[in-house]
């Protein structure tokens, strides 16, 4: 009598287990809320920057330039720590990377002047850097592949969620005539040391394991999985180990020459994508206070309606998380384009009429989050399990880079040549063109198990 060998690998019992709320939904959400901290401390720029040149007399240029290193340190962070990731692991930069920020920003709150606060910034921003690609890695990695697009898409539901906290307490202050800067960086440490404090209970990635030849540790995780989920148990191979790469900064940076060689199509995109719609997002948001402001709007009022650009961007990403799977990552992508580049444009036309001008603002709000969860979401499918973090940590490095240029882009370039509406239209011009690009160089990935 003979017995058939297993023909399921470990990767493949992982993607077809099914979801439950209390297993692979404690992953997600935990996840989520470093992404939260990224968009908190993201937007923080644009309601610290009055109150900076109110108490140290910054002129506009050294505020462009604080803004810009904030978000160049979190470029480099997503670079460092997502290949590092690749390399050691997951768990511990899932883990430290918030510690690091939380820490850094404390210290940022006690800057003597503006000299420490711009280095404190940008170190604080290299920690953070590294929860987007790490945090998108882990939790695509535990989620089944058949709610994997709905899963990846509702994570960046977080980054409104977080944006809107941050928006809420600065009204919240100002409403008070509390305009302490301090208070702002403050008011961010405490949940994010508690969410340190959470994320220690999250397993390794079973995925990582299986990649390095971790069998022990691999099994162990993917038994528990199969347990808590309540699915049938079979017997499963682990599949080919890849060889582990030393812990080095060569082997990071050498990691950018693999994600091209891998296919040069997929690596472009993912950078354009990012960059393209990033470059439209926080260049419409950190300057919208200063755009109300001119417009006559009170400092409250600015901040309010800035708050709610955030807002209602969760029922953006709430959508795009259903939209994904129907219609598949690529068409949503490119239709939600065109839907932000429409809507940011009629903003600044509109700009002297308050009810319309809010109208198209908070539709821009939606509609730029069907794009932006849609395009994270596809690009962490592009790339296989080696080189997840990686590719992510790069096309989001490439975004943080291109988004640095918006303080200055914007206020200095852009809008003093072609004013509100010519701006907006080039920006979101350039996202339409990529997302038009992507429609023939990639593929699609629904339903497509990752490995």
């Amino acid at each position: 009598m003979t017995t058939t060998a297993p023909t399921r690998t470990g990767a493949e019992i992982v993607q077809n287990l099914p979801w439950r709320w209390g297993v692979q939904g404690k992953i997600f959400i935990i996840g989520g809320l470093g992404f939260m901290f990224d968009a908190w401390d993201v937007i923080l720029n644009a309601f610290l920057f009055p109150l900076l040149k109110a108490d140290w007399g910054l002129s506009a240029a050294q505020l462009g330039w604080l803004g810009t290193t904030n978000l160049i340190g979190m470029a480099i962070g997503a670079i460092l720590l997502g290949g590092i990731a690749d390399i050691i692991g997951r768990k511990k930069v899932f883990t430290y990377s918030l510690l690091i920020f939380a820490a850094l920003s404390v210290l940022s709150a006690g800057s003597p002047n503006y000299e420490v606060f711009i280095v404190l910034r940008f170190l604080a921003g290299v920690g953070l850097g590294g929860c987007i690609p790490v945090d998108y890695a882990i939790v695509g990695e535990f989620t089944p592949s058949k709610v994997r697009g709905r899963a990846l898409t509702a994570m960046d539901a977080w980054w409104p969620i977080g944006a809107t906290i941050c928006g809420l307490v600065a009204a919240f202050l100002a409403a008070q005539g509390v305009s302490n800067w301090r208070l702002l960086l403050l008011f961010m440490v405490l949940p994010a040391l508690l969410v340190v404090w959470v994320r220690r209970g999250i397993p390794e990635s079973p995925m990582y394991l299986l990649r390095r030849g971790r069998e022990a540790e691999a099994r162990e995780i993917i038994d528990n999985l199969v347990r808590r989920t309540g699915a049938e148990a079979h017997e499963y191979v682990m599949g080919e180990p890849e060889p582990a790469a030393p812990l080095s900064i060569k082997s990071i940076l050498n990691r950018v020459g693999h994600l091209w060689k891998f296919d040069w199509k997929v690596t472009f995109i993912s950078w354009a994508l990012f960059s393209s719609v990033l470059f439209v997002y926080y260049g419409a948001l950190i300057w919208l206070p200063s755009i109300l402001r001119d417009t006559k709007y009170s400092e409250y009022v600015a901040f309010m309606v800035t708050t709610g650009v955030t807002a209602v961007g969760i029922i953006g990403v709430l959508v795009s998380a259903y939209l994904v799977d129907w219609f598949g990552r690529k068409k949503v992508i490119f239709g939600s384009a065109v839907l932000t580049t429409l809507s940011i444009i009629l903003f600044a036309i509109f700009i002297e009429s308050p009810g319309p001008a809010k109208f198209w603002i908070l539709a821009f709000g939606i509609v730029i989050e069907f794009c932006i969860p849609a395009i994270y979401c596809y690009c962490s499918e592009l790339y296989p399990t080696e080189l997840r973090a990686s590719g992510f940590g790069w096309a989001s490095s490439a975004s943080r880079i291109v988004s640095a240029l918006v303080p200055v882009a914007f206020g200095s370039l852009l809008f003093p040549f072609f004013g509100y509406v010519g701006t907006f239209a080039i920006a979101g011009g350039l996202l339409v063109i990529v997302t038009t690009i992507m429609l023939f160089l990639t593929p699609e990935t629904k339903g497509r198990l990752i490995h």
